[in-house]
């Protein structure tokens, strides 16, 4: 069958009001909605049965994660304008607004690269004596590990930068990095915003097929096109939307 005979396509169907790609598009973001509720879910129900939590603010950069919201609001305007030029018939215009989404994409992947990679490279010794301290891990031996602790923040020795310390193996109950094995902070912030991070990666590859091979449809079948770019636009709403429940779910509270 072609898609010519295909009914409701490019038209409402009678019963849902709405075309055969919008409901899809309605069905799989409530299925997503269900996903991202589980581990919302698992998050507050964590956190409720902790002792003891950290503060989102102390521990995530808080900078980075306002400029990527802002990046991510106004990617979503542009995924509109790109939809709303195609309804103006104004194909040029649609191609300029949709490389600004997807480059604005890309630029909210770069700023989370430069988020995550020190959490890497960052990391607390967890000492046999109940303390701890952070810092950056220098050369391992076999007896002992040299380690250079974080600059103290507070006090009257706040900017100082303490020397490389030498730290016994015997006294060591635990060292990590900031990564998802340090605590269940770390790693419900990796799982939710990783899992994000692949939902933009998703959108990129979808707005790149439409702006460049999909885009073969708009001299065909100009309604179906437009179609298919609004559901695009529906899941990136629904991307964005994640990321305002996460920014101050993970990174303000």
């Amino acid at each position: 069958m072609s898609s010519a005979e295909i009914k409701y396509i490019d038209k409402p169907h009678p019963l849902t009001g709405v075309t055969n790609a919008k409901l899809g598009i309605w069905l799989f973001l409530a299925s997503e909605v269900m996903l991202f509720g589980a581990l919302f879910s698992a998050y507050v129900l964590l956190r409720v049965g902790a002792t003891s939590w950290p503060r989102g603010s102390d521990e995530l950069n808080v900078p980075l994660a306002t400029l990527n919201t802002i990046v991510l609001i106004t990617s979503s305007v542009t995924m509109v304008m790109s939809w709303a030029s195609l309804k103006l018939d104004n194909f040029g215009k649609f191609r300029r607004y949709m490389g600004m989404t997807i480059a604005l994409s890309l630029a909210f992947l770069v700023i989370k690269t430069f988020e995550y990679t020190p959490k890497f490279s960052h990391y607390e010794v967890f000492l046999n004596d109940k303390t701890s301290v952070r810092g950056h891990l220098g050369e391992k031996h076999e007896d002992h590990i040299l380690f250079t602790p974080d600059p103290e923040k507070d006090g009257e020795h706040a900017g100082v930068h303490p020397e490389e310390m030498r730290i016994e193996r015997s006294d060591i109950r635990r060292l990590t990095n900031f990564g998802p094995r340090h605590s269940n902070f770390f790693a419900l912030y990796f799982t939710l915003t990783g899992l994000h991070g692949l939902h933009i990666i998703g959108g990129i590859v979808v707005n790149t097929w439409l702006m460049f091979p999909g885009s073969a449809m708009w001299k065909t079948q100009r309604e179906r096109f437009t179609g298919r770019v609004e559901c695009a636009g529906l899941y990136w709403h629904f991307v964005d939307l994640v990321w305002i429940f996460l920014f101050p779910l993970l990174y303000l509270l």
